[in-house]
């Protein structure tokens, strides 16, 4: 298969799975134990093709976004996200965005956003990852939260909002249990 091929697949995959997930719209997922072990196992490669794994952020909380360049709530988020990694970085808290779009497409764009978190190509593999972390829909944006230990604590189908995001990582930084402090648009098993 040609790489062209290949991207107008994934964006074709991906445009259908955001219809079917009702373009957007924010959902309750519910959080299974041991459901970060695909996230942990993945390996992805980088805009300069170096291939990544999230365990170079251990010892982190890692705010994890799955994104497109066509997906306009995704657009929404970006300079939240970059914002949230500066104000709390200092506090061991990283954001990573996986990119379920064209490579050129995903260069471009976080060129001219001056996106200064780290991107990752997901393409069909960033699919198929959303969906084994329970976003059966594929439907965008997509986060999750890890924490220190890389424990998958969180995560949220549809647009993040500055005070939501800010609560979740307060909880995160000060170690707050995920079943005991819950957040709108979130939901865990005990």
């Amino acid at each position: 298969m040609t790489p062209r091929r290949r991207d107008v697949l994934v964006s074709v995959a991906v445009a259908t799975a955001a219809l079917g997930a009702g373009l957007g719209a924010p959902k309750l997922l519910e959080l299974a134990r041991g459901e970060g072990a695909p996230l942990r196992a993945a390996r992805l490669v980088d805009l300069n093709g170096k291939p990544r794994a999230l365990a170079e952020w251990a010892g982190k909380v890692v705010v994890v976004n799955f994104w497109a360049t066509w997906c306009a709530p995704c657009l929404e988020e970006i300079p939240l996200l970059m914002a949230a990694r500066k104000f709390h970085g200092g506090k061991g808290i990283d954001v990573v965005g996986i990119a379920i779009d064209q490579a050129s497409k995903i260069g471009e764009f976080a060129a001219k956003l001056s996106i200064d978190y780290t991107l990752l190509l997901g393409g069909t593999e960033g699919l198929e990852l959303m969906r084994k972390l329970g976003n059966r829909s594929g439907g965008l944006p997509f986060t999750v939260f890890l924490d220190r230990t890389g424990t998958l604590v969180r995560k949220k189908l549809g647009v993040l909002r500055q005070p939501e995001l800010d609560t979740i990582l307060s909880d995160l930084v000060k170690g707050a249990s995920p079943i005991s402090s819950k957040m709108p648009g979130t939901a865990v098993n005990a």
